[in-house]
């Protein structure tokens, strides 16, 4: 035989048949309390989670929950070099080896050996590039309130 119990609206205990209130609130909605505390402090608006022997409670201060579930270990996870598409991973780990002045100093060699590349490339082609006709051709920076004036794309409309 299985007896029709209800919960308490405040404590969440069961309510058995012929114990308790049935309170009607104000939109309707059927309230059930299980004993006359239950039914004392909701009239006073009290809180479930703040009362110490309600189910909100001890469900927000994880009491009781040692028996159903236990913590779940987690897996820490393990870092693995690989290679870059450029490079080899022994190439990774010379480099990671080196000092940084070895590779400022393999830096600035390349940078130098690029510029005087560059000076032959200039002296050999016998044309000097005049810096308005570069400002022509290269895009100009503007600020972006100045972008579009009077334009009808864009920007904020009023």
């Amino acid at each position: 035989m299985v007896i029709a119990t209800e919960l308490c609206a405040l404590s969440e205990y069961r309510i058995y048949p012929g114990n308790g209130k049935l309170m009607i609130r104000r939109d309707g909605k059927p309230v059930f309390l299980g004993s006359s505390k239950a039914f004392s402090l909701t009239i006073q608006r009290k809180k479930a989670a703040k009362l110490v022997w309600t189910q909100a409670w001890r469900r927000l201060h994880k009491k009781g929950m040692s028996e159903t579930t236990t913590k779940k270990r987690t897996r820490r996870t393990n870092k693995v070099q690989r290679a870059v598409v450029g490079a080899s991973l022994e190439d990774i780990k010379k480099r990671a080896a080196q000092k940084s002045d070895f590779r400022k100093a393999q830096r600035d060699a390349a940078l130098k050996e690029v510029k005087s590349r560059k000076v032959n490339n200039k002296s050999k082609s016998g044309k000097k590039v005049t810096p308005a006709a570069n400002a022509k051709s290269s895009f100009q920076k503007v600020p972006k309130h100045m972008a579009n004036v009077g334009g009808k794309r864009g920007g904020t409309q009023r």
